[in-house]
């Protein structure tokens, strides 16, 4: 069927704090975890919501322009992850002239969308 990916890059979310967001929706259907980012408290909650959406529009343009039906329902996170940007080096100032290191982190969110069928056949060819 579909596999559809979506990808933020640069976002400015440290890694750590995107990947407690990330933890509660991998494995989930699509739907549910929209559902679970609306009402997260987090702030990295909102770009990740985000970004789900739009993994969920590229599996709708990619089953469209391979003729195909999807159910949107039956699309779960196969797999999401966060990897660790570019840090921005700022300074600033301290007593007696001294400068301390601030490290602005940024990350890289990748979500990748599979129907529920495709991915329970992906499991048990591996087996």
């Amino acid at each position: 069927m579909v596999e559809s990916i979506a990808r933020v890059r640069h976002i400015r979310v440290t890694p750590q704090k995107a990947r407690r967001v990330v933890d509660l929706i991998r494995g989930k259907n699509a739907q549910e975890a929209l559902a679970i980012l609306k009402f997260a408290p987090q702030a990295a909650s909102e770009p990740i919501f985000k970004l789900v959406a739009a993994a969920i529009a590229n599996a709708r343009v990619k089953a469209d322009n391979e003729n195909l039906r999807l159910n949107e329902d039956e699309l779960v996170i196969a797999r999401a992850f966060v990897d660790e940007g570019a840090t921005l080096k700022r300074f600033r100032p301290r007593a007696q002239g001294r400068a301390f290191r601030i490290n602005k982190r940024t990350s890289h969110i990748t979500v990748v969308l599979q129907s529920a069928d495709e991915l329970a056949a992906a499991k048990k060819g591996a087996k």
